[in-house]
Formats: structure tokens, sequence, C-alpha cells
């Protein structure tokens, strides 16, 4: 039988597929919109994968199945909120909307309460719904974490190194890298189906003690695994899958350029064909680890007359020295240079993200993946890619998360303020409810979403769970800067560090307008008219 919340959650569905329906889809004119009711998605989605996982969970469940409704009252009314700023504009009358959530789920002493629960459970691990395995690779990571990268992530960050070795070797005989490469080719991804699941419980594990010192390294082999994979041919998958998953070379991406950001298909670097290969020209930015990196994944203007635009692009693996610098330089000895220079950023540190330039830089025929019939295939190979790297980065974002919440609940223990420790307060109780109550329903959305992957869906889900879990990576370091007051602000305080950190979240891997907009936004239109 359903609940009150459960009907609610349907109906509030349905009436955003209504106002979905409503739209034209033009992408340009009805942007507001559109970015709201992609929100409105990702937030209903959230609710119902920690629904989903409420019902079949038995570990703690009646705290889980609070949580559940709790987070889902909260999202019932946000959703509420958005659609009736502006009913009219999604061709809905006041009397459409459906009636506030009953105040029993939101009130002040029953979001403290829940938060006094998530406080209690701080040495304990909350359920998740792993299997043994899964649960083994987290606890792996996580203990690495604790041992390995916390202790140097401060240093990292504050002075802006690169990744050292003490974290990269151990990384490596772990079989990190090889976490999205099939054991065939020497990885840890089974040959007869996929594993996003391992992938997403790796990158959690390693995100919640440093993102920039480790949680984001599984992200570049993530993308550039998968292209190879996608459109490589059997040479080129022998040749380069080993040494990936091995961590040897180290890879990154160069898809941003100065002018187009998250506009893939506007890529203008040009490849020229010449003799045994092309040569490329052309500015990249945003590359993370270029430095570092022997092979970077490319996408390049192989045709330039072709319409539409993103036809014209292909992908190259592209072999240069690997350098710990912050600037470098790689002549050919026929002519060729690349030269990089890493952007200084707030946040994000370790592996540095470089703007790159190619001045007739030669690469070999047999470097284009897919040779001859990928030419012109580029865009659809780097979008495989990336629907792993929008799914890992919600991963990320859970870490974030998860490190966030930890911090602030120690802190809040340990902090007597006005005769008591903070976190016995009502507010403090609060805060702690709702970043846990985002946390959970991240977390357990990204798993929905890997499985979903592994059974060959999930495209647009992967985009839905990076707006969502972004955004609240971004609130819930927050709060928790906020719970630590002046301390929060120090760079000595580790909160300081995931708070720059989660802030790059929601514009990587797609910017959140884009993901919003272009691909969300239109695909819930496109649905919902059919």
């Amino acid at each position: 039988m359903k609940t009150e919340l459960e009907s609610a959650l349907a109906a509030q569905r349905a009436l955003v597929g209504r106002a979905c329906a409503h739209l034209t889809g033009d992408l340009d004119g009805e942007q507001v919109l559109l970015y709201d009711l992609a929100f409105c998605q990702a937030e209903l989605d959230g609710a119902q994968a920690l629904r989903r996982f409420a019902a079949d969970n038995t570990d703690d469940a009646a705290f889980i199945a609070r949580v559940a409704d709790t987070y889902t009252a909260e999202v019932l009314a946000q959703v509420h909120q958005r659609l009736a700023a502006r009913p009219a504009d999604y061709g809905l009358t006041p009397g459409d909307l459906l009636p506030p959530v009953a105040s029993e789920w939101l009130g002040h002493r029953t979001l403290a309460e829940l938060g006094s629960a998530f406080i209690d459970r701080l040495q304990s691990t909350l359920p998740d719904g792993l299997d043994d395995e899964k649960r083994l690779m987290r606890d792996s990571f996580e203990q690495f974490g604790h041992d390995v990268v916390a202790p140097l992530a401060a240093a990292i960050h504050r002075d802006d190194l690169i990744i050292p070795d003490a974290i990269l070797t151990p990384l490596k005989a772990m079989g990190c890298f090889g976490l999205s490469v099939p054991t065939r080719f020497g990885g840890l991804k089974p040959d007869d189906h996929e594993d996003s699941l391992g992938m997403v419980v790796v990158t959690q594990a390693l995100s919640s003690a440093s993102l920039g010192a480790a949680g984001s390294l599984i992200t570049r082999p993530e993308i550039m695994a998968r292209a190879i994979m996608e459109g490589g041919t059997g040479e080129q998958q022998a040749r380069w899958l080993p040494g990936l998953a091995a961590g040897e070379p180290l890879c990154a991406i160069s898809v941003t350029e100065p002018d187009t950001g998250s506009d893939v298909a506007a890529v203008t670097l040009r490849a020229a064909r010449v003799d045994g290969g092309w040569r490329l020209t052309g500015n990249k930015t945003w590359c993370t680890f270029a430095g570092k990196a022997g092979a970077i994944l490319v996408l390049a203007r192989t045709h330039p007359d072709a319409r539409p635009l993103h036809k014209g692009l292909s992908l190259f693996v592209v072999e240069k020295p690997a350098t710990d610098g912050h600037d470098f330089r790689h002549e050919q000895p026929h002519g060729g240079c690349m030269t990089g220079r890493a952007i200084p950023t707030i946040g994000y540190r370790g592996m540095h993200s470089f703007e790159v330039r190619y001045d007739d830089y030669f690469v070999p025929a047999n470097n284009l993946i897919g040779e001859a019939a990928g030419e012109g295939r580029g865009f659809y190979f780097t979008m495989r890619g990336f629907m792993g790297g929008r799914l890992q980065t919600a991963a990320r974002a859970c870490g974030i998360m998860q490190a966030s919440l930890q911090a602030a609940i120690r802190y809040g223990q340990a902090r007597q303020v006005f005769g008591k420790a903070l976190a016995d307060y009502p507010l403090t109780q609060v805060k702690i409810a709702r970043m846990g109550m985002s946390l959970l329903a991240c977390q357990q959305f990204t798993y929905h979403v890997a499985r979903l992957m592994d059974a060959g869906q999930g495209a647009m889900e992967a985009s839905l769970v990076k707006l969502l879990a972004c955004r609240a990576a971004e609130w819930v370091s927050r709060e928790a800067m906020q719970i630590h007051g002046g301390m929060g602000y120090a760079e000595e305080t580790d909160v300081s560090r995931y708070f720059v950190d989660a802030r790059v979240l929601s514009i990587f891997e797609g910017a959140e307008e884009t993901l919003a907009i272009r691909v969300v936004g239109k695909d819930l239109v496109a649905r919902a008219r059919a």
C-alpha cells in the first residue's frame, strides 16, 4: 500500500512531466524553465532512489526509512516552491499544484532529532546496500586514504604540489587505474560485464580523503579507456589499455577550448592530414594532469566543412614526455611543438589543470582512435567516455560530502559554546540532518545509476545525478565550514579545502547549465511531448 509521501512523490513527478510537455523545447528562449525542471527531476529521482533503498534495506531499517521519508518531504517542498513561483510558464494553474507537505516531516524538532541520530552514528558505517566484494573495495581504499592520502593532502593543497609517488605508486599496485579496463587487458573490470559500481565506490572512498590528491585520479583513465573500448581498433586496445591499467603512462583528456567550454561540438583545434599522420594546431584549456601525463586524449577537427559540426571531429592519443612542473615545452625532431602552463586555481590542486598549445604537433596515423573508420566519430567516442565521467563526478561529490559531514560532527561534539557542545544545539542538529540526508540520497542515486549503466542504460540519469550531487556537495561543504565557525575559514582546517574543492564539481565534466538545459532539459521535453 502506498504511503502518503509515495503518492505525493508520484503526483509531483507527473506534474513535472506536464510542465515539460507544455514547453516547446526552445533551448535558448526557455532556459530558465528548463534549468529549473532539470533540477526538479534530479531531486525527485534522488528521493526515489533513496526510497527504493529504504524499502530493500534491513540494516538500521527504521533510521533509513525515517531519512527517506524526511528527504522526500524536503524534495516535495522544494519542487512545489519552484513550480509555484511561475505556474503559468509551465502551463499550470495554482489549483494544479499539490498542497504543502504535512509539517510532521519538516518540523524543527523532528529534523533536530534526526540530526541527533546521525551524530550518534558517526563511529559506525551507515547502511549502503553494497555486497561484501564492494564493501571490501571501499574499506581498502578508505583505509589507504586515511593512512596515506590524508596526511599529505593539506600540503599538496596549500603548496600547490603535484601528487607525489607516495600516493601514485601504491595506487598503481592496488589496480586503481584499471577499474575501467577489462581483465584481458590487465585491468580489474570483468571481461563479460561492466562494473561501474566498483569504480563509483573507489572514487567516493578516495575523494573523502582528498579530491585533488586522489579522488580524481581515476576519471581520466575511465574516460580514455571507455573511448578506446568504444572506438579503438583491436590493435589500439591491445596497445594502450594495458598501460592505462598499470598507470604507465598516466593520462589526460584534452577536449575543452578557451572559446567553446562545454560546447564540445564547436571544438576548433585543427588536425591536418600529412604523410604518415596528422599535425595538430590550436589551443586547449583545463587539461587536468597534462604535465604528468604521458598520453593525452585530444579531440580535434579533421573535417572543417562537415555539418553538423560534431561530425567533423576525431579523437587522437597524443604522446609526450611526463613532467612534474607547472609548465612544459616539448619540441619534436621535425618541428612540431607542444607547450603547457598550469592555471592557478582556488582548489582542486594536486593534478594541475593546464592551458595547452599545439603548434604543428605531429601525431602518427595509428594514433587516431579507430584509424580510418574513426574519422569524424570522435564526438561519439568522447561522449561515451564522458557518461562515465559524469557518474564518477557524482561519486567524487559524495566523497566530499562524506568527509564534510564527518568533520562537522566531530567538531560539533568537541566545540563548547555557551556551556555545552555545539552538536547539542538544535540548529546544529538540523544542519547535520540535512547534510546527512543529502549524502545518503546522492550516494544511493549514484549507486542506482551505476547499476543502470552496467545494464547499458542510464545516459540521462548520469547527467541528473551529477546535477544533484555536485550542487549538494557545495552546500554540504559550506555547512561543514559554517559549523566550524572562524576555524572553518582557516587553511589549516580540512573543511576549507573541502569547500573550495567542491566548487569545481558543478563546472567540469559538463557545466551545470549545459547539462540542465541542453542535455537533461532537452530530453525531458522530448520525452514528455512524445
